[in-house]
């Protein structure tokens, strides 16, 4: 057990890393209206439960101790890399940080990054300029932003899995799904037929192949 405390109740280095990539996504994403600080907030929660577990408190892996143990007894589940749950268990010994489900888990986190500093641009010239934003990645996809934020998410999830994340990890999908059926009401209101027009083109959230022609560039609503 002692072992163990000196592994976590590292706060600080919990709250670095929290602050760093609530830092890192509001670097890509600048949050503008409410429907993007709702999307923000649902997110920076989420980071803040992560950290906290995986060097604060590992509540995850207390509440689950004595399951873990009986079940599978060559893991020490007090220390800091049995918080890899999905490594654990399915077997790998090695080094966790080398582990399929952590390496799969970089990709998403990344990708989900990627996105995020490709559509917040577009996005936020199309705001400026009173109009829709229909190029870059919103040619593929009506809400990148959304599903940005899901694949890091899950990235996390695989990377680190909590009782607290798990649990909240349905919501927050949902709670983007809403939050896009919101933000395009909204739009409909603004632009008409349109947005309407452009619902019908381009998915909301997995790209498809295209029914309409691709819009141009400097294509407004």
């Amino acid at each position: 057990m002692h072992g163990a405390q000196s592994e976590y109740g590292l706060w600080l280095l919990a709250a670095i890393n929290a602050a760093f990539f609530i830092f890192f996504a509001w670097s890509f994403y600048k949050p503008l209206t409410r429907w993007d600080w709702r999307g923000f907030g649902m997110f920076s929660a989420f980071v803040v439960a992560l950290f906290a577990e995986m060097y604060g408190f590992p509540l995850t892996l207390y509440v689950l101790g004595g399951w873990l143990s009986a079940n599978y007894p060559q893991v020490n589940w007090l220390s800091h890399d049995a918080g890899h749950l999905l490594e654990m268990w399915f077997g790998w010994r090695a080094n966790p940080h080398f582990g399929p489900f952590h390496l799969a888990s970089f990709v998403l986190i990344g990708g989900g990054f990627w996105l995020l500093s490709a559509a917040w641009p577009v996005l936020y010239r199309a705001q400026r300029e009173g109009r829709m934003a229909r190029e870059g990645v919103y040619a593929r996809m009506r809400h990148p932003q959304y599903v940005a934020f899901v694949l890091v998410l899950t990235g996390f999830l695989l990377q680190w899995p909590t009782l607290l994340t798990l649990a909240s990890y349905p919501v927050l999908v949902w709670a983007y799904a809403r939050l896009a059926r919101r933000e395009e009401k909204d739009s409909l209101s603004r632009f008409g037929d349109e947005y309407a027009r452009y619902m019908q083109e381009v998915s909301a959230f997995i790209p498809r192949r295209r029914r309409g022609p691709a819009p141009s560039q400097g294509e407004t609503r």
